[in-house]
């Protein structure tokens, strides 16, 4: 090669870098082009779908590793083959485990799921936890892998989203975008972990940005799409259950029965997300009254776990194996009835424990064993103008799980896609609606929302109820400069009206109807607990045009 021709490669490999600096300038500056943010949404969708196939792999490696068996698929039937200390001392283990990794690294004990996802859709600009969501992550493949009774879904859904975040941290992007990339996050990920491209993008849309704006559809199902090949890739295109029979419907005759299943099933769903706050609530009393230490707390939940496996081994894990037990219709209708209780009581323990995982899978299960034990009665009763029962353990898997997650639309397609069964469509829909419907009314509207709201978030009200907690006082308040002005905010602090700086609008609106002033004073609390420290002054037109700019930039989000 020439010294000039070396010369040329080189002037061109410099202006090629260049021009790359140029571009990733602009992309920072400007934000992506849709052709841009389409590729982006490809690249996040490959990634997201890859952390979820390593989760799921992971998963079966260590629980293989752990039981000693090579079918995880049959995990429950191997498990009662083993000795009892095993059943009894694995979770415990991994409890220990967890409460080490959450100790250390989380900064609390809450492992991170589907509602930080949301929450971080609708209030930190499509942003997450990094550091607390590895952390999770890494507590929940041990948790699923020691016989903690909860599913993969919250685990791979903030996997996913802790992608769209770094990628959105690196190109500057707005909220518009940062939410659009976490949807493609969560999309590929629910549709790479299931294999449920259909449901992996609409769970996106309904679930976590709570809208189905169309320019975000493009992009969220192209990740889907992404996240589905590579799942099919490693697994290939299989579903995850098979039903027993073709689950022929009785039409018109029968539909009164689903419509009632789909009450039941509401109930049942109620008292699943309900155990699981009482026993967060009561395993939190017992913590402080004990002073037992937080990092054992998933430790205690696992002994426990680990006793009740010990007589009913098909609570440990994800719960598969029954559920496709329940939709074969291969379980006696006590055996159903036991299992459905017991299901409920394992994942109460679990969630309570702080041992990690979500409430997808184990919703599937309960729904199916609810459903199954609906169509034994049913089909006993009134043997001539019954389908299988078995069709009824289709509907009531996605009755609950519907009423759950509150996401009928999703859920629904979820169901048919792990099944293969289109055929069923009428009978699911009218449970997933009356399940839906009902449990909606006796919680936050969903398990994710109700955790929000226990937060004192309020998401579930919608936009006109969260947006106030956007904007701090610091941050929408003006300067106070002049002396008349500045003795005035002093008077109204004598009187006890005031607002802290870092306190959002949420907290100062009612203080304006309180004191029928026109503004209050925005101060910083003293350390030594002397005078506060007066920064400004937050009028209340500069609260409700920042409030107003709030509603009509998500108004026009959703409608875009």
């Amino acid at each position: 090669m020439t010294k000039r021709t070396r010369t040329l490669l080189a002037d061109q490999w410099t202006e090629a870098m260049a021009a790359r600096r140029r571009a990733w300038d602009v992309l920072r500056a400007r934000g992506p082009s849709q052709m841009q943010f389409w590729v982006i949404a490809l690249v996040i969708g490959c990634a997201a779908g890859f952390a979820a196939l390593l989760f799921r792999k992971g998963i079966n490696l260590l629980q293989a590793t752990l039981y000693g068996t090579e079918d995880t698929a049959r995990l429950h039937s191997f498990a009662e083959t083993l000795a009892w200390y095993w059943i009894l001392l694995i979770p415990i283990a991994g409890g220990l485990i967890v409460g080490v990794i959450l100790n250390r690294f989380a900064g609390d004990d809450r492992v991170r799921g589907v509602a930080d996802v949301i929450e971080g859709a609708a209030l930190h600009d499509g942003r997450v936890e990094a550091k607390a969501g590895l952390a999770s992550a890494a507590a929940s493949l041990i948790t699923l892998s020691s016989g903690g009774s909860t599913g993969r879904e919250g685990p791979v859904v903030h996997l996913g989203a802790m992608i769209s975040t770094w990628v959105s941290n690196r190109i500057n992007a707005d909220g518009i975008t940062g939410r659009d990339l976490l949807g493609c996050a969560v999309a590929a990920a629910v549709s790479a972990s299931f294999n449920a491209p259909i449901a992996g993008a609409l769970f996106a849309l309904e679930v976590v940005l709570r809208h189905f704006a169309v320019h975000a559809f493009a992009p969220i199902v192209i990740a889907s799409a992404a996240g589905t090949v590579i799942s099919r890739l490693a697994f290939g295109d299989v579903t995850e259950f098979t039903l027993g029979t073709d689950g022929a419907l009785q039409f018109y005759v029968e539909l009164p029965a689903f419509i009632l299943l789909g009450l039941v099933c509401g109930l049942v769903a109620v008292i699943l997300m309900r155990a699981i706050f009482w026993a967060d609530d009561f395993a939190s009393h017992v913590q402080t009254r004990t002073g037992l230490p937080r990092v054992l707390r998933p430790a205690v939940a696992g002994a426990m776990l680990g006793g009740l496996a010990i007589w009913f081994p098909h609570i440990i894990g994800v719960g598969y194996e029954t559920t496709s037990d329940a939709l074969t219709g291969n379980l006696l209708l006590r055996e159903v009835i036991i299992f459905a209780a017991l299901k409920v009581v394992a994942v109460a323990i679990t969630m309570s424990g702080r041992m990690g995982g979500g409430v997808f899978s184990p919703s599937l299960m309960i729904g199916a064993l609810t459903g199954l034990a609906f169509g034994l009665i049913a089909t006993a009763v009134f043997p001539n103008v019954s389908g299988s029962e078995t069709l009824y353990a289709l509907a009531g898997m996605g009755a609950v799980a519907a009423a759950v997650l509150g996401a009928p639309i999703s859920t629904t397609l979820i169901v048919f896609e792990l099944t293969g069964d289109w055929q069923t469509g009428l009978a699911v829909m009218v449970a997933v609606s009356l399940s839906t419907a009902l449990a909606s009314r006796l919680v936050h509207r969903s398990f994710f929302l109700t955790q929000i709201e226990r937060r004192g978030v309020h998401l579930a009200a919608g936009p006109q109820a969260y947006l106030l907690a956007m904007f701090s006082a610091r941050h929408v308040m003006r300067p106070v400069e002049e002396d008349e002005a500045v003795e005035a905010c002093w008077d109204l602090i004598a009187e006890g009206v005031q607002v802290d700086a870092d306190a959002t609008l949420e907290v100062a609106m009612p203080l304006f109807e309180v004191s029928n002033h026109a503004y209050v004073p925005v101060v910083v609390q003293a350390e030594d607990g002397g005078a506060p420290e007066l920064l400004g002054a937050l009028f209340q037109v500069d609260a409700l045009r920042a409030y107003n700019r709030a509603l009509a930039a998500t108004a026009a989000e959703e409608h875009s």
